[in-house]
């Protein structure tokens, strides 16, 4: 298990943009993460009034996040001088809302890496249901040249 201050010395990411709480689990080529979703998330002011949503897209990031920390804890010699970046999104599905309360179990793994290009499938699930899924690939990177 990791918690949130040994999650920040492998990704860059910060409030209000850190999208992972915890790491339940974390092996060589997959990771499980939890991202707690709370009607406090700035994003619900405008997405939507009365009726919140967490977006897609953060469904996504938060899964990218996932993959960074899985990457730069276990492939990488020195996270503080490199960053992940997303290179492509391919097959992401969005089967059921996210709402304050909810709590997104992301499971991402490793499907390959050639150097410095990584591809990886995640899905996010609440209460056990897949509510977000798809495949990614990203390029590990010197941080000077993001």
């Amino acid at each position: 298990m990791m918690l949130i201050e040994e999650i920040k010395n492998y990704i860059p990411h910060r409030y209000p943009f850190l999208l992972v709480d915890r790491v339940l689990e974390l092996e060589e080529d997959r990771i499980v993460v939890v991202k707690n979703v709370t009607v406090n998330e700035e994003f619900f002011n405008g997405h939507f009034p009365g009726a919140p949503i967490m977006p897609g897209v953060l469904q996504v990031e938060a899964m990218a996040q996932a993959g960074a920390l899985m990457i730069m804890k276990n492939k990488v010699d020195d996270p503080e001088k490199s960053l992940m970046v997303f290179t492509g999104i391919r097959n992401a599905k969005f089967r059921k809302s996210v709402v304050p309360g909810d709590q997104l179990i992301i499971e991402v793994k490793l499907e390959s890496q050639r150097r410095n290009f990584i591809t990886m499938t995640g899905t996010a699930k609440v209460d056990g249901k897949v509510v977000c899924e798809l495949e990614a690939s990203a390029a590990i990177v010197p941080k000077e040249k993001a």
